[in-house]
């Protein structure tokens, strides 16, 4: 379901979403999108108004310092970089998928854990064009929830100038590499009782 935020390009609620066996993705309990950094004055009375439960924010500091969130002050916001500064990393273009998850494994499940540690409420989920780190978290969460690969393509490919072929390419190196999203997640330092907290919030 498109989030009807004023000012937000790309916003959506994951909800609906099928699992292998046959439950859904919770309509409200993850929301993804583009910076926060461009709503209206209406577009951020209709963030606070779903009643967020938590916002992270993927993005890094020198990128937050120039295009600051409007909820900075708000005890739901949390800046959680999900991987390390482009002097460290590189690109984090859709090709270089597979390099960003082998490089921040535990970073990213740190943020990862955020997910089930988050208050009751929708979880906002953002970066800076909400296409690739977004992107990653919320595969990695559908995953964990039990969606198949192609729903998960699917939800990606609705990003403008996304193809579902890239996130089926992420998770089949995922498995190829690391054993699956859930020992990735693992060996990053998530525990099985941490992983089922997060499958929970999210099913209905």
């Amino acid at each position: 379901m498109t989030l009807e935020w004023d000012g937000c390009l790309n916003g959506r609620d994951v909800g609906g979403l099928p699992t292998a066996d046959g439950r859904r993705i919770r309509s409200g309990a993850l929301l993804r999108s583009d910076s926060h950094t461009r709503l209206t004055a209406d577009g951020i009375a209709a963030v606070r108004a779903v009643g967020i439960g938590r916002i992270l924010d993927l993005r890094w500091a020198h990128e937050i310092e120039r295009e600051p969130s409007p909820f900075a002050a708000d005890p739901v916001y949390r800046n959680a970089p999900l991987i390390a500064e482009p002097a460290e990393q590189g690109t984090t273009m859709p090709d270089a998928y597979r390099t960003m998850l082998d490089v921040n494994q535990r970073r990213i499940t740190e943020v990862f854990l955020q997910l089930g540690e988050a208050p009751p409420g929708p979880i906002a989920v953002h970066c800076s064009a909400g296409r690739d780190r977004t992107g990653v978290l919320v595969a990695l969460a559908l995953s964990v929830a039990g969606v198949p690969a192609a729903s998960i393509a699917a939800d990606y490919a609705r990003t403008e100038g996304c193809s579902g072929d890239t996130i089926l390419r992420t998770l089949a190196h995922l498995e190829n590499r690391h054993g699956g999203v859930r020992a990735y997640l693992l060996a990053g330092g998530a525990s099985p009782v941490q992983l089922t907290e997060v499958r929970n919030r999210l099913l209905s």
